[in-house]
């Protein structure tokens, strides 16, 4: 559900006449060292957002552990109030397990995320100094599915996954 919904709004999904998107949307909080957040497609403030199954959907299995930089998972309200917002840690983050349902991991860009994470922000809000959005998104069609060992589930650099990268992943899983 987690990443069905993440990808119908990376997409762009209509509901009601209304398309539900992430371009656009702010990034509203910015808490140095620690998460960059954003994903309020409907008010645009941290105080929205909606999934494309409604207002909110349950939290799923906690299958996935903020151990690392730059894993992604759903910003909420508490248990079951999961809707469009998320946010990626910049740290190791066990304490959010069982908290906030993480379903990804960065591979590429560490560097523009290094770069949002250094911006001054609102000390009160962790708002930036800098208005910050999503200029454009969307889904990249892979080759094949593929799964993350060890080594790459704690990287905190771009990752190149090629065929072979893809293949040693699956073998240190």
């Amino acid at each position: 559900m987690t990443v069905m919904n993440f990808v119908a709004l990376a997409r762009g999904y209509r509901r009601s006449g209304q398309t539900l998107h992430y371009k656009n949307a702010p990034v509203h909080r910015i808490v140095k060292d620690f998460v960059i957040q954003t994903g309020d497609i409907t008010v645009g403030d941290g105080t929205g957002g909606t999934s494309i199954y409604g207002e909110k959907f349950n939290d799923e299995e906690f299958a996935v552990s903020h151990r690392a930089p730059g894993i992604v998972s759903m910003a909420n309200r508490g248990r079951d109030t999961n809707g469009s917002q998320f946010f990626v840690t910049m740290v190791k983050a066990r304490w959010m397990d069982g908290k906030h349902v993480a379903f990804g991991k960065v591979i590429s860009g560490y560097d523009v995320l290094r770069l949002l994470n250094e911006l001054p922000t609102d000390s009160q809000t962790a708002w930036p100094s800098t208005k910050v959005k999503i200029v454009d998104c969307g889904v990249n069609s892979i080759e094949r599915k593929y799964e993350l060992g060890e080594k790459e589930l704690d990287a905190e650099d771009d990752m190149r996954l090629n065929s072979s990268t893809q293949d040693d992943a699956k073998l240190n899983a």
